[in-house]
């Protein structure tokens, strides 16, 4: 007890490629611009070492089958009780496509056909396997707010196919590398969640800092999309002192987003964000 303190290994980021220094607080006062081919290299080949440094499409592709048959047959064999591989095989398969969804397990139950039951284990087996992980909705102060499906993601952003869903996935996955960083580090206790209520007004990520509403992020594919109703809703409803929409496709900015906050959301480069992350 107390003989070392335990860090969580993420997959790499943008703001570990650009400056990877550890700094004091949170976030980085100075974002740092990554350049094109890194950044196409990240969100092509996921953020796994290996497949990002070669950024070659071939050992890409034989990487991803080796892990795949790595964690879907010896792990499961070795490490857990499941005899029904194939069926656990099937129901990752399928994940995929669900990245950035609520998580409905009779529906997967349905198509797969196993019991409700062994799909939540199932489900259980694989993230602690790394293959995926799933965020709460925040239910604290939200006037009819969802209380109970969680929205999936995969560690490695690379197997969604959808290029929205990707998007939003390697967000997620960046947003879940901070705050367990920054918990890890002492800095507080932070939490990932998403706001969705039954109006269907829905933010796809806030972040709390111990138990409090910090920042919402809403992600869109370009700087053309108009801004989300739901941010301003929801940025007043909690009174939360951030609000961004990040688009995919808008251009490196060298401004601080956190300091140029304005009175209501605003619309911010995803690469100038992700930069002042972790």
């Amino acid at each position: 007890m107390g003989r070392y303190f335990p860090y969580r290994l993420h997959p790499v980021s943008v703001a570990e490629i650009v400056s990877p220094a550890v700094i004091e607080t949170e976030i980085r006062p100075a974002p740092k611009r990554i350049s094109d081919k890194d950044f196409e290299s990240l969100y092509r080949f996921g953020g796994f070492p290996e497949p990002y440094l070669k950024r070659s499409p071939t050992f890409y592709n034989r990487w991803k089958r080796v892990r795949m048959r790595q964690l879907l047959a010896e792990d499961l064999r070795d490490l857990t009780n499941i005899r029904e591989l194939r069926d656990v095989e099937m129901m990752a398969t399928m994940l995929r496509a669900a990245a950035g969804q609520l998580l409905n397990y009779s529906s997967i139950s349905k198509m797969v056909q196993a019991s409700v039951d062994s799909i939540k284990r199932w489900m259980e087996t694989l993230k602690s396997l790394y293959y995926c992980f799933t965020i709460q909705p925040w239910t604290k102060n939200v006037t009819r707010s969802l209380l109970k499906e969680p929205k999936l993601y995969l560690w490695d952003w690379s197997l969604v196919e959808d290029k929205g869903a990707r998007v939003e996935n390697l967000v997620a996955s960046h947003l879940l590398k901070a705050v367990h960083f920054w918990t890890d580090r002492g800095l507080g206790e932070y939490g990932l969640y998403f706001l969705r209520d039954k109006e269907k007004r829905e933010v796809d990520f806030l972040v709390t800092k111990n138990e409090e509403p910090w920042f919402l992020v809403e992600v869109k594919g370009s700087m053309k999309d108009a801004l989300s109703k739901s941010l301003y809703y929801f940025q007043q409803e909690l009174q939360v002192p951030h609000a961004f929409q990040l688009a995919f496709d808008m251009p490196y900015e060298p401004i601080d987003v956190f300091s140029e906050q304005k009175k209501g959301p605003m619309i911010v480069s995803l690469r100038t964000f992700l930069s002042q992350l972790v």
